[in-house]
């Protein structure tokens, strides 16, 4: 049994085209517009799946990271994460190929600054959006202190 599940909910009208949807957390957290052209094409304020799915990414990974510095003995004051998730079109459609993480870490205490890749790497492999995304697409992470 799921120690807890999240859901979102998609009211989308219309064609995958002309059409447009709002995406609504079941939490209430966020009601997001959806549309496909501005999926593969200017995003003009609205969301993407792949956007969507680099917010989990960042979002997951910021915690991965803080509790293994943590483990470690470490902190850092503020942590910086972003998470590009980039697609291609082929001959079956739009493949999701890669998410490439970046993080800096502001105020780093307790670790060596040229620790820190080696300790954002165990954190990748601590992260469960990661370990969901690893085997359907290349995950990579680049790790600075400022």
């Amino acid at each position: 049994m799921a120690i807890f599940e999240r859901h979102v909910e998609v009211d989308w009208q219309g064609t995958v085209m002309e059409g447009k949807g709002e995406a609504k957390a079941g939490s209430g957290a966020f009601t997001l517009p959806v549309t496909f052209p501005s999926r593969i094409g200017e995003p003009a304020g609205k969301t993407s799946p792949e956007e969507l799915m680099a917010a989990a990414h960042a979002a997951c990974y910021a915690m991965a990271l803080n509790a293994t510095l943590g483990r470690k003995g470490a902190s850092a004051d503020r942590t910086v994460v972003t998470a590009t998730v980039s697609a291609d079109r082929g001959d079956a459609g739009i493949k999701i190929g890669s998410s490439k993480l970046t993080v800096t870490a502001h105020g780093l205490k307790g670790l060596p600054a040229a620790e820190f890749q080696s300790v954002a790497e165990e954190a990748e492999g601590k992260c469960p959006v990661s370990n969901a995304y690893r085997g359907a697409m290349q995950v990579s992470v680049t790790a600075t202190v400022s």
